[in-house]
């Protein structure tokens, strides 16, 4: 890891760890006691890029995607009970839960070997980042492709994804959001 990615995911520890919204929903999913488990894309990219144009950061907006990784436990029945468990902790939020296992499924690809190898197949690089909370209150960070396209500010798409990419930065607003934000294709 090179010296920016390691300032980069202390930069990442440091933001979500101390944000009064985010570690408290780190632990709920941490009390789930599923196979590793990480709250990921929107939830640390918009804090991140938030940071970078000097606004307070917002709460999660949109859904709270929780990812985890079984594969002997691969029913979307697993994904719901999930999410009752954490709409029952924290009904304020909107929970999405997704076990990576059964995600290649649904593009059509070989089995992913675990939730950071699910993520390389997102559609942008600067979404797939995700955190989790230790049993010992740690802050750890799942980032496969990297952090310097996040807090390089670059909307870059990964392999065969670059119509998804700018489609969902449109649906998304980014750009209006982030105006500093770079679409590179």
């Amino acid at each position: 890891m090179s010296v920016s990615e390691v300032n980069f995911e202390r930069q990442v520890q440091t933001l979500v760890c101390n944000d009064p919204v985010r570690w408290p929903l780190l632990a709920l999913v941490r009390d789930l006691g599923v196979a590793d488990a990480w709250i990921g894309a929107g939830f640390v990219r918009n804090a991140v890029w938030d940071h970078l144009h000097g606004r307070a950061m917002t709460a999660p907006q949109g859904d709270v995607d929780v990812l985890w990784f079984d594969p002997a436990r691969m029913d979307r029945a697993e994904d719901l009970r999930l999410e009752a468990q954490l709409q029952a902790w924290a009904p304020e939020v909107l929970w999405s839960v997704k076990n990576q296992a059964r995600m290649h499924l649904r593009h059509g690809q070989a089995p992913y070997a675990s939730t950071g190898d699910a993520m390389r197949y997102w559609a942008e690089v600067a979404t797939a980042v995700a955190v989790r909370r230790t049993a010992d209150d740690q802050c750890e960070v799942l980032a496969p492709l990297g952090l310097d396209d996040l807090f390089g500010l670059r909307l870059r798409s990964t392999p065969g994804k670059a119509e998804a990419m700018a489609a969902r930065a449109r649906e998304k607003g980014w750009l209006q959001r982030w105006p500093r934000l770079r679409l590179l294709g």
